[in-house]
């Protein structure tokens, strides 16, 4: 069971406020969102995370071997 939330492609996702991970499906990269309203208008900033990439990678990598 994987640790991050996998939405098909296309789909509407409801993040939460602060501290959003996403993990690319191919490469395994985990970015971390924080959103907010600032003036009326929705903003986002985007860190990416080097802990959970690597993490995230490693239970591929368990995956992939036999």
């Amino acid at each position: 069971m994987s640790t991050y939330y996998e939405p098909e492609a296309g789909e509407w996702v409801q993040p939460i406020r602060r501290g959003y991970k996403m993990r690319c499906c191919d490469c395994g990269l985990v970015h971390k969102f924080d959103f907010r309203i600032h003036k009326g208008h929705i903003q986002f900033r985007v860190f990416r995370d080097e802990r959970s990439t690597a993490a995230s990678r490693r239970e591929a990598q368990k995956k992939e071997k036999p």
